[in-house]
Formats: C-alpha cells, structure tokens, sequence
C-alpha cells in the first residue's frame, strides 16, 4: 500500500526509496453505497475522526457487537461514516485486507478474528484518554473485528509507588521488582484492566478482562530484575474463548512462572510475543506522542521500510538509546512475521485513520520489499522476468509478439526495468539518448496494485525521468490509476494516452509526431485531442490515495491537465450582481477562459446598459428576478450561477434553483458571500486546503472571504503544532476595495459609477481597525480550521484594519507552539504542505502587499521564531478581489464543471 512520506528529508535518513504497504490479497468488496446515507449522515462526511467518534456514541452505539443488532448502528451505517477519514476505495479496500486476513486462518491454528491486530496501549491513555480509547476499540468492533487489547500500567504504577515513599528503580531500562512493587503493580493492572473494560461496557462492546493467564515466564534475571519475567509461553486459549463469546479480550503483561508466581514483563515485550503466536496484520502501539520522531528535525516520522532503510537508519546520530532498542525490537518482531505484518505507532485518536486510510496518521514501520532497476541487457537472462510478460503481457497473451521478440527490443534501444524484487510490478521505460522516454510497458499483478507497489515503482521512475509518455488499453482495469498519475491524457481508437512533465499541448503534439514517425508509439494519437475528465466518466472513479508528496520528490501536482482543443465542451455562466470589484473582475477571467461563457449578467442599476469589459460576445446587463432565475434553472439555460450578492441577499435565489433542481435543474452555483460558509450541505471550496475533490462533484459552492482565506492559509500547516492553551492571532490589513462599493454620480451613458466606500483619501495616511472582536472572517476560519485538529473547538484572534491603498492584503500572524521549532523547521512545514501548488509562493523574506496586488496567487514569507522557540510570526499576502474572491470563484468553478482548476486564470500573473 503507498504509504505517506516521512516530513522529513530524504537525506536526513539516507533513504532511497518510498515504502510501500503490503497485504494479503482481499477478498469480495464490502457492500456499501455512500449515496445511500441520510441528509444527516452526510454531514458526517466533514468531521474528523474524533468527532466522528463522538456522533457514533451520541447516535447510539449502545447494543452488541456485530451488524444489524437492533438499538444501535448498522456496520454499513458504520463503514459510510469510515468515508468521513478517506476515500470510499481505501476503507472497503482495507476492510477486505482485514475480513481476509480471518478467512487465511490455517485449520487448527489460531482463532481467524485473532489475526487482524493486536495493540498495546501505554498506561497514560488509560488515566487521560480512556473514553476516546474505548470509542475506538467499540468502533472497530462493531465492524466484526476484534482487536486484541494489551494494556501497561506503568505511569499509574510510578504515581503510587511514589505516594508510599517508595522510588521506581530501573536497569537497562527494565523496572526493578521487589516483592512490594510486585504487588502494587498487580492490583494496578486489575484496577486499569477493569476500567477498560467497564468503559467498553457502557458502550455496548462485550469485552473480558484477562489479566493474568496467557503469558508463562522464567526469571529474567532474579538477581539483577528481581521479580521480572522473560515469557517462553503465550497460552492462546483465553483471548479465543473470549473472542469466540463475542468479547474483545482485554490483557494485561503480567505472567506466571511454572510454580504460579506472578512476574511482571515489560508491556511492549509481551506484544511482541503475542504477535509471534498470533502473526496479526497488525500490531499497534498507542501513546500519547503519535509516533516516533527524528532526533534532528524534531519530526514525526511517517514510514520506516527496515529493508530498505534499517542499516542507514540505526547509524544515525541521533537514533540511540531507548529510540535505538525500540527500532532493533521491532525488526527482530517482523522478521518473524510474515510480510504483511506491520507495527504502526499512533495515537488513540488517530486509530481509525491508521487502519483505514493510505495516509495513515502515526509512523508505519513494516519490512517492505526493496525495489530495484536493471538495463534491459542485464534483465533479459531472468527466468521469472520472462515468466512475467508471459502471464502479464496484453501482446504475448494476444500472440502478436513474443517474449524473446520483446526481449530483443532491449538490446537495440536504450532500456531500463522497473520493479520490486517479488516481481508484483514490472515497468518498462524506453530512453534513447535525446528523446522524450517512453514507459513500454506497464505490467502489475493484482496484488501489485492492490498494495500500491506500482504507485512506489512509478515515484520512482518520476524520479529518473522528468517528463513521460505512455499508453493502456481504453478498458484497461487499471485505468483511474493512470489518469491520476498523468498531467494530460487523451483516448483515441480504444488507446488512451497519458504523460507528465509537458504543459503545452503543442509541445505533446510535436512529441507524439515524432513517437509515430519513428514507431515508438501506434499511428492513432494525431491529431492531439482530449480525453474525457475522469470525473465526468460513467464508471466509478479511482481517486489518488497518496496524502503527502513522495521521498523522491515525486513532479506531480496531484492534478489533471487537459488538451485544449475544440472538442471540449463550452459551459454557460450567469453573473447576479456584477457591479462591484469582484464582479469586475470575474467577468475579466471569464472573458479569458477557453471554455466558459457569459451569457447573463443580473444588475438591477445597470439593466440595459451594454457590458464593455466583456469581448467574447455581446451582452447586456439585465436584471433579472427570483422568478427569472427560477425558470432559467428549471430549463438548464445556464450551467453555472455565480452569487455576487451582499450577505444576506441571495437566498432566494439560491432557494429558486434548489426548487428547480427537484424538477431536473442541474446548475451549479457559487456563492462569494457569507450566506452559505457555514452549511454542511455546501461545499466549502478553498481547493489548497479541503474542496478540491468535494468541488468536482458539488453543486453547491461558498467561495470562502478573503481575509479567512489568508488566515486559513497561514494557520493550516502549523496547526498540529500550536499550544492549545493559548490562541494565535492574526493582525490583518486589507487594501480600502475590500471595504466594498456604492454607487457614485452617473457618466454620460447613465453609468453609475464604481466608487469605494472608503477612499484613499477618506483613509488620509493611516490604517483604520474596524470590527476588533467577532469579525465574521474570524469565526470562518475558526471553524474551518477545526476540520485539520483534534482540538474541538479551535479558536483564533483576529484584527482587521483597512489601509489607504486599493486592493492586496497583508496578515501577520502570531502563533504559540506546543514545543520547539527552529525557523527553518517551520518553513519546511509550508513547504510539505504547499510545495505542488501552482497558486502559492514560499518566500523567506517579509513579503510586501505591494507585490500582491493584480496578482492571483498567495505569498507567504517573514518565518521568525521566538528566542525561547515556542512562538512563531509568519507573514501571508494576497490580492482580495483575486485568490481573495474571483481568482478563487474561478477555481471552484473550473473543478465544478470539469476543467482543468487554473484554466483561465493568466498563469503570468501568480
């Protein structure tokens, strides 16, 4: 499976390659339609996994386990609330991996729902996170699965220990046991093991406490530990009794010695040794920190492939001590495992999001399969290379051509083979000296793609080759992966064409030339036209599972670009309300859109008047009523409306098309008012940040304010770091147009004229603070922002000020941290968040409003870290009426009716 990046550099860690996640293959899909969900449940669809927990809860997940029990929620229910973490494809997609991994069960071995995870939880989330443990745990057991639960105690321990005088001792990082300790410690295990699962309890989950039972040890070292054990036995047989009375069986470490006298183990070490027995797909340890962190950066690491990266890795400077032990620990556990296992460190919070999502949220640590490339020469001796085109190959199968006939293609054309060492994917790239390459062939199994070695492979061709071409057959199964991973692609003659790396449609055509006169690719792709955008396609599209950029430096943007020819289809616009700056200027992107036009601009003082600014055709200004608008809707006159209304305006006419779209309307709106920032139903479109794929199947748009757009922007990549204590503030000053138009003195044609509502010369030379508390752009991007935190109600201060020049705004914002950063830690977390983004400049300078203005794009720019580490001041810049307003308006509009996002916005001017 393609598993996230690390946020660190590549050469902090001397990693190669990306590491891929691996399962069993799965089995039928799971059955479940999220079309089917309820108004209510879709809302569910924006919330985080915590918040999603607490619905479940509130919603009623009080009754058995299992599906379909009456008095609680169905596990269909259950898994379309699973969509609110990923995508639809990734949570049936591991569903399956885990229903398979029961099915694989051996006869006579260990009990089939045993072997999906196994999880240890640190004693400090059983003290201060207990409730969204056992909402986890409840979660996952409602779906049929049954975790087995392995819990410490050893903070809770410390804490008693120390009330009665007595001081935890430790030895090469093992406690101490005396007779005294031994004995608080086994009544702390039962205490904590029966809270767990009386928590569990209340929410309907049957669980058992075994805290002593499975685990038989000797002596450690008596002499050196005292009473500590080393396990040499785990007794299975209570965790499958549980499991089989439909019980999450909830273990302690504590063992016993052949004469009955209780040991205490190290809670990491007995999962370890559970998972030996068990060999589950997953072992996970849970603690308050998420994950392991790199000893430099301070970073969470996201992926740890040990046999690609664990010999660079343990000779790392910083990598020592108890980080160092845990590593060696965990590589001598998966060595004894088989490759599907992996041990994933996350937080309780985060669970769901690990087990059901290609992003993850914690740090992955697996085995992995080391990738490799060879010239097609040195490949062509390979037995199992041949065996590959022989069952893979479309033209071997077909008969066209045979394996030595291809196999002697190497020879004559410089080649390199792409792949992983167990031959899941095989690659081929074409590359002579001069020419654009060519990727020949592209031959997956199932298992291949199921577990996204392909997606690593391709990184790593994309690493080698800057811009490619290739083609799949038009059914091929594995289309959706292609058009994701292709800037450009078209369909021809039952062939699709995919590349990346050249934006020029003439370009390509030249390239594609040249590929037919010397047959590198079939006579069928001239002239170049485009191909159906993969949301628009009858089959159910495949969308991109990758949440980070790539180790190596992967030059996909995640986006799709399209040939601009004649054969895609033009879409009709209406504009209501086009007097004001936003307005202006949105006609301006319209009239230099290749596939949009504007047929109706509504402005009750203008009607009649001829619209200048537009050259494409000839409109005039109407005005057009709620009852006009209505019946344009009803007839689908238009195919997007534009609301370019004062707040609290347009809902009657947004009301008039929702009448319409009952009786067959299909427009489109977006709203650049405040009217709709806060409905669930709508789709909130700041594409850089969350929307962009809501937007390519939304019909109902809010075009977020501008001051909240360079809020939300500044804040977004530092909010898993701020001090929730403490709120950051944003001090904003915005160019006077953001405070808006009236009408001025008619011209000669009976014009009224555009003025502003506060001038240069009303502002003399100052900076005038308006709305110093509850400014509505404040509370938008507080609650928006809520979406990327655990936090669950985030809060920020904001200050607005308008200043004497016309447009750009400048906001500088001031955030206290939860730890220590050093400025250019800061800057590369921008840089992760924002570095495939066409709309957005990383600067590291202070930047100057004045830079901004006509521009439409953000800058950010001024990364100052406060002396003690824990504060941060970053400065954000971009025009109002641009990426502020219109810029944005056209970016939602393009993902909403099937553009290419930045088509008709002049790419000179970012």
């Amino acid at each position: 499976m393609l598993r996230r990046c690390s946020n660190i550099p590549r050469s902090a860690l001397n990693l190669s390659r990306p590491s891929v996640r691996a399962f069993s293959k799965p089995s039928a899909p799971v059955s479940a339609s999220a079309s089917q969900l309820s108004t209510k449940e879709n809302v569910l669809f924006e919330l985080d996994v915590k918040k999603v927990g607490h619905e479940i809860r509130k919603r009623g997940l009080t009754s058995s386990i299992g599906a379909g029990r009456e008095g609680g929620m169905d596990r269909d229910t259950i898994i379309r609330l699973l969509y609110s973490l990923g995508s639809r494809h990734e949570v049936e997609r591991y569903l399956r991996i885990f229903t398979q991994s029961s099915k694989d069960a051996s006869p006579g071995g260990v009990l089939p729902e045993a072997k999906f995870a196994v999880l240890k939880i640190g004693g400090a989330i059983l003290t201060n996170e207990l409730d969204d443990l056992a909402l986890s745990l409840s979660f996952l057991n409602r779906l049929g699965l049954f975790p087995i639960v392995l819990h410490g105690a050893g903070p809770q321990l410390n804490d008693i220990l120390e009330a009665e005088g007595i001081v935890p001792d430790y030895e090469d990082g093992i406690r101490i046991t005396d007779p005294k300790t031994l004995s608080i410690a086994r009544r702390v295990f039962l205490q904590e093991n029966l809270k767990l699962t009386t928590a569990l309890e209340r929410l309907g989950t049957r669980a058992r406490p075994i805290p002593t039972g499975v685990f038989t040890a000797d002596y450690l070292d008596k002499a050196k530990y005292g009473l500590v054990g080393k396990i040499t036995r785990v007794d299975k047989a209570p965790i499958e009794a549980a499991i089989k009375a439909g019980c999450l069986p909830i273990l302690t470490s504590l063992a016993e010695n052949a004469e009955g006298q209780i040991l205490n183990v190290n809670a990491d070490v007995a999962a370890g040794e559970l998972a030996r027995v068990l060999e589950p797909m997953k072992i996970v340890y849970l603690n308050e920190k998420g994950g392991l962190f790199h000893g430099v950066s301070g970073k969470k690491i996201s992926t740890i492939n040990l046999d690609e990266e664990y010999d660079s890795l343990m000779k790392e400077s910083w990598v020592k001590f108890g980080t160092k032990l845990k590593i060696r620990e965990i590589k001598e556990l998966l060595d004894t495992l088989p490759r599907t296992s992996s041990v994933a460190i996350i937080s309780t919070g985060m669970l769901q999001k690990e087990l059901f999502t290609d992003a993850g949220a914690g740090t992955l640590i697996r085995r992995g399969h080391k990738l490799y490339k060879q010239t097609g020469v040195e490949a062509v001796g390979s037995t199992q290379l041949r065996q590959v085109f022989t069952e893979r190959d479309p033209e071997v199968i077909s008969g066209k051509r045979s394996v030595a006939e291809i196999f002697g293609d190497f020879k004559n054309t410089p080649t390199t083979i792409y792949g992983d060492e167990p031959f899941d994917v095989v690659a081929v790239v074409s590359h002579p000296q001069g020419e654009t390459p060519v990727m020949t062939k592209f031959l997956p199994s199932g298992n291949g793609m199921l577990n996204k070695i392909a997606d690593n492979v391709f990184d790593t061709i994309k690493k080698d080759h800057k811009r490619l071409f290739w083609t799949a057959n038009a059914d091929d199964e594995n289309r959706a992966w292609h058009f994701e991973r292709a800037d450009g692609s078209f369909t021809r003659a039952g062939r699709s064409l995919f590349w990346y790396g050249v934006a020029d449609v003439k370009e390509v055509e030249k390239i594609i030339e040249g590929f037919e006169q010397s047959g590198r690719i079939e006579r069928v792709f001239l002239p170049v036209g485009p191909s159906t955008p993969p949301h628009r396609l009858g089959a159910t599209r495949a969308f991109s599972t990758s949440a980070r950029p790539s180790l190596v430096n992967s030059t996909s943007n995640g986006r799709r670009g399209y040939a601009t020819a004649a054969e895609v289809p033009r879409k009709k616009v209406a504009l209501i309300g086009a007097r004001g700056y936003t307005g202006q200027n949105l006609i301006s992107l319209i009239d230099s859109h290749p596939h949009l036009d504007l047929t109706h601009v509504s402005s009750r003082e203008l009607a009649g008047l001829p619209l200048k600014e537009y050259k494409k055709s000839q409109v005039s200004y109407s005005n057009l009523s709620v009852e006009d608008v209505g019946k344009m809707a009803e007839s689908n006159e238009v195919d997007a409306w534009v609301m370019a209304l004062p707040n609290g305006i347009c809902k009657p006419f947004v009301d008039a098309i929702d009448s319409a779209a009952s009786k067959g309307g299909k427009g489109v709106i977006v709203d650049l008012g405040a009217d709709y920032r806060f409905e669930k139903d709508w789709t909130y479109g700041l594409p850089e940040l969350y929307g962009r794929e809501e937007s390519k199947r939304s019909t109902r748009i809010s075009n977020p304010g501008c001051y909240a757009t360079n809020t939300q922007l500044l804040l977004a990549p530092l909010m898993p770091h701020l001090d929730k204590s403490q709120m950051p503030s944003v001090f904003g000053v915005s160019g006077f147009s953001g405070a808006g138009t009236k009408s001025g003195e008619k011209d000669e044609e009976g014009r009224p004229k555009t003025v502003p509502k506060i001038s240069a010369q009303d502002l003399g030379l100052s900076i005038r603070p308006y709305s110093l508390t509850d400014h509505i752009h404040e509370r938008e991007a507080s609650n928006h922002l809520s979406s990327l935190t655990s936090q669950q109600d985030f809060k920020l201060a904001f200050i607005p000020n308008v200043a004497p020049w016309f447009s750009g705004i400048i906001s500088v914002l001031t955030a206290p941290l939860d730890k220590s950063f050093r400025a250019s830690e800061i800057f590369e977390l921008y840089q992760e968040k924002y570095q495939n983004e066409r709309l957005i400049e990383l600067g590291k300078t202070v930047p100057d409003v004045r830079d901004i203005e006509g521009r439409h794009g953000w800058k950010m720019g001024g990364v100052q870290v406060h002396s003690s580490g824990k504060r941060v001041v970053v400065v954000g810049t971009l025009d109002n009426l641009l990426k502020g307003a219109a810029t944005q308006c056209m970016q939602n509009l393009n993902n909403a009716l099937g553009y290419e996002e930045l088509a008709g916005i002049p790419l000179d001017r970012l």
